[in-house]
């Protein structure tokens, strides 16, 4: 699995790239101008992401911006249905108008900081990315 994480703090990049990189490839950009970049690279290899990891509250470009031109990028490259990236946003902001918001742009998952390892994963499952976690 390819995975893009976009996050301007250093810990909470670090972080998702720890819980994240036993299950893909994870690569990494510190703003929505960096996600945007490297989304229409991918693209342009035939490489897209499986999953994208977007903070909302970033410089440069605000994650809401960065998702709309991603999912813009898409559909100008033809990729749609289940060949989208699967986006969570990972973001302190968990004011209902900001979430309706990233659904409506076309994010599939929501998780308000800090992020938990079981929340982040059982996100995944439900995405179809991984396999459901077997329970000790």
């Amino acid at each position: 699995m390819r995975i893009l994480i976009v996050e301007d703090d250093f810990t909470a990049r670090k972080l998702l790239q720890l819980h994240l990189s036993e299950y893909g490839d994870c690569f990494i950009a510190v703003n929505g101008q960096e996600a945007v970049q490297a989304v229409r690279e991918a693209l342009d290899e035939g490489r897209p992401y499986n999953l994208i990891c977007l903070d909302i509250m970033m410089p440069e470009m605000d994650g809401h911006k960065a998702l709309e031109m991603i999912r813009w990028m898409e559909q100008e490259h033809g990729t749609r249905g289940n060949d989208v990236a699967k986006v969570i946003i990972t973001t302190s902001l968990s004011d209902s108008k900001d979430v309706v918001r990233a659904f409506r742009q076309g994010c599939e998952a929501y998780i308000v900081k800090p992020i938990k390892k079981d929340k982040l994963l059982k996100e995944m499952e439900s995405l179809g990315l991984i396999q459901p976690q077997l329970k000790d």
